[in-house]
């Protein structure tokens, strides 16, 4: 279905707000130029048709007005040689070529107003068609804009969560490491104190089989101690 219904919708249209209301402004504009230009080849062809009728009328009307011509003079030779028969004749066909002329000069009139109209309607479906055309390529460049605008906001989006996500994975990995050093540490501090209570088994063991030692060889030596001062 077609934007407009007869040219005259075009040339009396409103483009601003017919691309306003629409849904899709690029759209519309397109088709808009697309109905213009089909448009405008039929005037023309229209103007082409009237100028071709135009040439064709106006040698009909040269042809009938040489012979209104010629059948005037003729009616005059006749009345000069006494013939008033002829004269007749002639005048009839004379009016007969004038009739014709008379037609053929009110259809070239006709031919001639059709002609002027197509081309102020040429004229003004062209302004139109200019003004649809500025339209629609200060669309296409609003909608370009918009477009790269959009990609370069995605773009630096994109960048700033892939900067953050690396930032956010550096600092996991110092994190991961400061833990790990940390597990280190315990890790080697806990084998530090074991080793220390370690030892310190170790010397309390020593010294319980050290105490033992020193009781049994005490006891040992109590009765030697004993028979000695008897003797004595």
């Amino acid at each position: 279905m077609g934007v407009f219904s007869r040219m005259g919708d075009i040339i009396n249209s409103n483009i601003n707000s017919m691309l306003e209301r629409a849904e899709d402004p690029e759209k519309i504009a397109r088709l808009i130029i697309q109905e213009m230009e089909d448009t405008l080849i039929e005037v023309r062809t229209a103007a082409a048709r009237a100028i071709a009728d135009k040439k064709h009328v106006a040698r009909k009307l040269a042809k009938f007005q040489a012979a209104e011509n010629e059948w005037a003079a003729k009616a005059e030779l006749a009345v000069t040689k006494g013939r008033e028969d002829l004269a007749r004749g002639a005048l009839q066909a004379k009016s007969k070529a004038a009739a014709m002329v008379d037609i053929l000069q009110n259809e070239m009139k006709i031919i001639d107003e059709a002609i002027e109209k197509a081309e102020r309607d040429m004229g003004k479906l062209q302004d139109k068609l200019d003004e649809a055309k500025a339209k629609h390529k200060a669309l296409l460049i609003r909608s370009n804009t918009a477009q790269n605008r959009l990609r370069v906001r995605e773009s630096v989006a994109d960048h700033k969560i892939e900067d953050a996500l690396s930032r956010y994975a550096s600092l996991e990995r110092k994190v991961d490491e400061l833990e790990a050093q940390a597990d280190a540490f315990d890790l080697n501090q806990g084998k530090s104190l074991e080793s220390q209570f370690v030892e310190l088994e170790d010397q309390e063991g020593i010294e319980k089989e050290l105490s033992l030692l020193k009781s049994r060889l005490a006891k040992k030596s109590a009765p030697a101690q004993t028979k000695s001062a008897a003797k004595a």
